[in-house]
């Protein structure tokens, strides 16, 4: 019976099968055998169809046990070492095949992650965990955790074909559980990786895995969902507030939880006539200082704010109170943790093994491998799985313009120029490009925004017009120029005149939204308050009339949380906004203002119907550089809005618009009121004037004055 059992040196030389060894096999002449290695074990018992038997020890930690041909793998469990009864991992069929195998490897398993990582199944009858990772270049995968007592050598993992994915189903073990991977290199070097799969992770310093099921939480957004894809294409307000979920509000031990930050957040965003919250990196980071942008979990929430279902929660509540999510995603770079993904399997398998390509200078991270299909399926994945499982509602997909240029950050004779000897990053645009198509094939209705910074041509353009496919891009010279003429003082304010009045000629080249964003407001940026020039009454003012600025212009509006409060201390992520700010008069003034002129926002169609297009658009006046004033008209298809902005703190009592055919004006919005903190300057009744000269109005100081306006 001896010669039937195969010896421990068989089982060192099959690192990669581990299966074909252990569990339960048939013997040549008769019967069948049970093969167990244990190591360390000076015995092992086996319960068979209810009778406790022990073990042969044939070589060190090696076990067998000779049983009749009808033995089942569910016909017998292994004791362990802390007393309990399981079934052998060794005796179950692998839990993926050949078609997963082949999407995968060819880059279009969109569905991967519910095969890669850790997923509670029922596998042949039988409760457990089935685990798979992509590790094609190590000699050995074992799992490992508090169930084998973080020993490699216990569990074992078999490769499957040529796929380079190694699968194991643990029987018994479910949700809590915490695990690693094991992985011996070709060099024989061992590395302790965490999950790139994983559905949630230890509280950070700690970085181990956890085993949790994301299918369980019960939805009720379903008239939500349907609703976004019904209006996907129709013309909608869009007033996103970005909040970085640790420092928006805290408390004195800690952070709120997802459910707690669900009902406040809701409620403050309705307040304040906000339509979506788009929230900095949640996915796992291990560094708090990072904002989430280095991201070591990209199929997993963050453990700060609670459990995978406390975050779902977090979406329902918002879909049920009216207010979208979106998500900060970042699929350009990663950082070098030994835990995650940098040199996973003992090779670069994520990222680029030449450091012109594969290391980020900017940022000291690495940069994703965008020719190898994996990498990209696991990216597309990764997106799939906050837009159809977390059901977020887009994804920001951060630093495009750093994807999009081989030579971004990089000097000369330190990037590799493309096929053709270009700059462009030829396989990171296809990767864009196939990203933005099935994101939006699988996920009608979600919208992909691009932060992307260059002149890089038609990102927003339809894949079918040579387009990269996004939805929105972020206006970052919109930004700059803006944030540039406001630091300005207003008595130097007409040599740059042009900062006001250039974003018009290329306004309508893309899908454009205008970001007042976390990146202006820190790294001795300053915030926004303290950015103005003047005294506190004209620094409040510019701040009112800035708001107010980006919300007349063409485009989708972003502010970044603080804003609102007129904070006077640039953003610290460590502590919470400045609430107490509230009780001053002049902060509570731009608070008010702030949640007027979002719901006039909202309430008024002309300011966001025709975003896109010239024809929502009119100069009535860009050209009194004398006075820093600028006239325009925001249009609907069936009415205007008169938008006028005095970027001086003087003020005109009878200031003429030469606005031509006006029936009637009146004005509706104005930033200089006094419970705003302005000088109350009000056109109770703005003067149309004879002859077809326009209209006569008191131009307040350092505001903006919205007019409805009705022509002959």
């Amino acid at each position: 019976m001896l010669s039937d059992i195969t010896p421990l040196s068989r089982l060192k030389e099959s690192f990669s099968n581990p299966h074909a060894l252990l569990g339960l096999h048939p013997l040549k002449d008769k019967g069948k055998v049970i093969r167990v290695f244990r190591p360390g074990a000076k015995e092992v018992y086996v319960e068979v169809k209810g009778t406790v038997l022990p073990m042969e020890k044939i070589e060190e930690g090696f076990f067998s046990l000779p049983v009749s041909a009808d033995v089942q793998p569910l016909d017998y469990r292994i004791y362990h070492h802390n007393g309990l009864l399981a079934h052998d991992p060794y005796c179950f069929w692998p839990t993926l095949g050949n078609s997963d195998e082949f999407l995968f490897n060819k880059g279009v398993h969109y569905l991967l992650y519910n095969v890669l990582g850790a997923h509670p199944v029922s596998h042949q009858g039988c409760e457990g965990t089935k685990f798979a990772v992509w590790a094609p270049s190590a000699l050995q995968v074992s799992l490992v955790g508090d169930f084998n007592q973080w020993d490699g050598r216990v569990n074992p993992m078999r490769i499957m074909g040529m796929s380079g994915i190694w699968e194991l189903f643990v029987p018994g073990i479910g949700p809590g559980e915490k695990y690693k991977f094991e992985i011996r290199t070709q060099e024989g070097a061992i590395k302790i990786k965490n999950d790139p799969c994983g559905h949630a992770y230890e509280m950070r310093p700690l970085n181990a895995s956890i085993v949790a099921d994301v299918h369980t939480f019960i939805w009720s957004d379903e008239a939500w969902m349907k609703k976004r894809i019904a209006e996907a294409d129709q013309p909608k307000p869009m007033n996103i507030y970005e909040v970085h979920l640790s420092s928006w509000k805290k408390r004195e031990n800690g952070f709120l939880n997802y459910r707690e930050l669900a009902h406040e957040l809701a409620q403050y965003a309705h307040e304040m006539g906000f339509t979506h919250i788009e929230l900095l990196p949640v996915e796992e980071h291990p560094l708090d200082e990072s904002w989430g942008y280095q991201v070591t979990g990209f199929f997993a929430v963050t453990s700060r704010f609670g459990s995978t279902q406390d975050f779902q929660y977090f979406v329902n509540y918002l879909h049920a109170q009216g207010i979208g999510v979106l998500l900060d995603w970042v699929p350009a770079h990663f950082p070098s943790d030994a835990f995650s993904l940098a040199q996973f399997d003992g090779t670069c398998l994520y990222e680029h093994a030449d450091p012109r390509q594969g290391f980020h200078p900017h940022w000291n991270t690495l940069i994703f491998n965008y020719g190898r299909h994996e990498v990209t399926n696991f990216l597309i994945a990764s997106a799939l799985f906050w837009l159809e499982v977390m059901h977020i509602d887009g994804l920001r997909v951060d630093a495009v313009a750093s994807m999009l240029y081989l030579d971004y950050g990089r000097k000369e004779g330190e990037w590799v120029p493309n096929y053709y000897g270009g700059k462009e990053n030829l396989e990171a645009i296809e990767f864009l490009k196939h990203l933005n198509a099935i994101t939006h094939e699988h996920c009608p209705g979600i919208i992909m925004c691009a932060e992307e910074s260059t002149s890089y041509p038609q990102v927003t353009h339809p894949l079918k017009q040579g387009g990269l496919g996004f939805d929105l891009k972020w206006n970052m010279g919109w930004m700059n120029d803006i944030l540039s003429y406001f630091h300005t003082d207003s008595f130097f304010r007409h040599y740059h005149h042009n900062m006001l009045t250039f974003s018009v000629l290329y306004a309508f080249n893309e899908k454009f939204l205008l970001p007042l964003s976390h990146d202006e407001v820190v790294h001795g940026k300053r915030s926004l308050l303290s950015k103005m020039p003047g005294d506190d009454w004209q620094r409040f003012a510019n701040l009112r009339l800035l708001l107010s600025f980006q919300i007349c212009q063409p485009g989708k509006k972003l502010l970044f949380m603080g804003a609102e409060l007129g904070q006077w201390d640039e953003w610290d992520a460590r502590v919470e906004l400045q609430w107490g700010l509230l009780r001053f008069p002049i902060h509570a003034g731009i608070h008010r203002m702030v949640r007027e002129l979002n719901h006039f926002y909202l309430q008024h169609h002309e300011l966001w119907e025709i975003d896109f297009d010239y024809s929502g658009f009119q100069w009535v006046d860009f050209s009194d550089n004398v006075n820093s004033v600028i006239s325009y008209l925001r249009k609907s298809r069936s009415s205007a809005l008169l938008c006028l902005h005095n970027f001086t703190a003087a003020c005109f009592d009878h200031y003429v618009v030469p606005l031509t055919g006006v029936k009637n004006a009146r004005e509706l919005f104005t930033t200089d009121r006094e419970e705003y903190g302005g000088s109350g300057k009000l056109n109770v009744q703005p003067k149309i004037l004879p002859g077809n000269r326009g209209m006569e109005v008191t131009l307040a100081p350092l505001a903006t004055m919205i007019f409805a306006v009705e022509f002959v």
